[in-house]
C-alpha cells in the first residue's frame, strides 16, 4: 500500500504539475505550438513577418522557423487570427427611392480573413472598415431607384453592394461572403399611416365590389328562376281549360252521363252555398205563392 500511494502521488504530481510546466516551457522556448480549427498564427520577428501557421494540427516551430523559433516568443510577437465565417447585420440604412421617398433598408453580410498579414498591416480595423464600406455602398448603389424594384428585386441590389465592396475589402484581407438585403421598409411614420389607410379603403372598396357583385349574381339568379317559374304556371293554366274541355267533349257523347253530372254539379253547387232549401209538394200552387211571399221580405233587407 505505501509503494501504491507514494506511485499515485508521484503520477498524479508529475500528471497536474510537471507535464504542464514542462509543456510550457517547450511552448515558450519555441519547440512547438498549437494550431486550432479555424485559426491562424503569425510570427513577427524584427518588424518582419517570419512564419504564418494556417493549418491545424502540431507544428514544430524549429522546422518551420529554424534558429528563430528559440527567440521570436521572446523579441517578436505572436498574432492568432479567426479564419471562421463571421457575420454582420447593418439595420436600417437611409435611402431615397427615385420617387422621393425615405426608405430603409437593412443589409446582411457575411465576411472571413483571406490574407492574415493584409488583415494585421494594411488595415487597423479592418472590420469596421468593412461595415462602413457596406453601409456607404448601399447608400450610393441603391439610392434613386424606382420604387417598386426597392421592394421587389432584392437579389439584384445585394449583387451590386457585393461587387462594389468586394474590391476594397480584399485589399484589407477581409473576403465580404454573401451580401443579401434582409429588409426594406418606409422611414417617415406620417407616409406608413397614410399607405395603411389607403391599403384599409382599398380592401374596404374591394370588400363592397365582391358584396354588390355577389348580391348582383343572386338577384340575376332570382329573377331568372322567378321568370321561369312564371312561364312554367302560365303553361299550366293555359293547358288546364284544354283539359276540362276535351274531358267535357268526351262526356257530352253520352247523354245520360252528362245529364248525370251537370245534375251532380248543381246539387254540389247548392251545398257548398249554404243557402236554405224548402221542399213544396208537387202542384200545389197555393202554398208555393204563400212561401214566395214569405220570402220577398227577407230579399228585401
Amino acid at each position: 500500500m505505501a509503494h501504491f500511494a507514494i506511485a499515485f502521488v508521484a503520477t498524479f504530481i508529475g500528471c497536474t504539475i510537471l507535464v504542464p510546466l514542462v509543456l510550457g516551457l517547450c511552448r515558450a522556448f519555441g519547440l512547438y505550438t498549437i494550431v486550432n480549427e479555424g485559426r491562424c498564427k503569425v510570427y513577427m520577428l524584427f518588424g518582419k513577418v517570419v512564419a504564418i501557421l494556417n493549418e491545424p494540427g502540431l507544428h514544430f516551430l524549429p522546422t518551420a522557423l529554424g534558429p528563430k523559433a528559440f527567440i521570436v516568443n521572446f523579441l517578436g510577437k505572436c498574432f492568432e487570427l479567426d479564419l471562421r465565417l463571421d457575420q454582420a447585420y447593418l439595420r436600417s440604412q437611409p435611402v431615397n427611392s427615385e420617387e422621393g421617398a425615405p426608405m430603409g433598408i437593412g443589409i446582411w453580410y457575411e465576411m472571413f480573413i483571406s490574407d492574415p498579414v493584409a488583415y494585421l498591416f494594411k488595415n487597423a480595423d479592418p472590420r469596421g472598415s468593412l461595415a462602413a464600406n457596406v453601409s456607404n455602398s448601399t447608400v450610393r448603389c441603391l439610392s434613386n431607384l424606382p420604387l417598386d424594384k426597392m421592394l421587389e428585386d432584392r437579389h439584384t441590389m445585394s449583387q451590386t453592394v457585393r461587387e462594389e465592396v468586394s474590391p476594397k475589402s480584399n485589399d484589407w484581407g477581409y473576403q465580404l461572403g454573401s451580401v443579401y438585403i434582409r429588409k426594406v421598409h418606409f422611414r417617415d411614420v406620417g407616409m406608413i399611416k397614410q399607405i395603411e389607410e389607403k391599403v384599409v379603403n382599398r380592401l374596404r372598396q374591394v370588400t363592397s365590389a365582391i358584396k354588390q357583385a355577389g348580391a348582383n349574381q343572386v338577384s340575376i339568379i332570382t329573377s331568372t328562376a322567378e321568370r321561369q317559374a312564371a312561364i312554367e304556371f302560365a303553361k299550366a293554366a293555359a293547358m288546364r281549360p284544354r283539359i276540362v274541355g276535351d274531358a267535357l267533349q268526351e262526356i257530352g257523347k253520352d247523354k245520360e252521363v252528362s245529364a248525370a253530372l251537370f245534375s251532380i254539379l248543381e246539387v254540389q253547387n247548392l251545398l257548398a252555398s249554404n243557402a236554405g232549401i224548402t221542399l213544396i209538394p208537387k202542384n200545389n200552387e197555393l202554398l208555393s205563392a204563400l212561401v214566395a211571399g214569405r220570402a220577398e221580405p227577407k230579399r228585401t233587407n
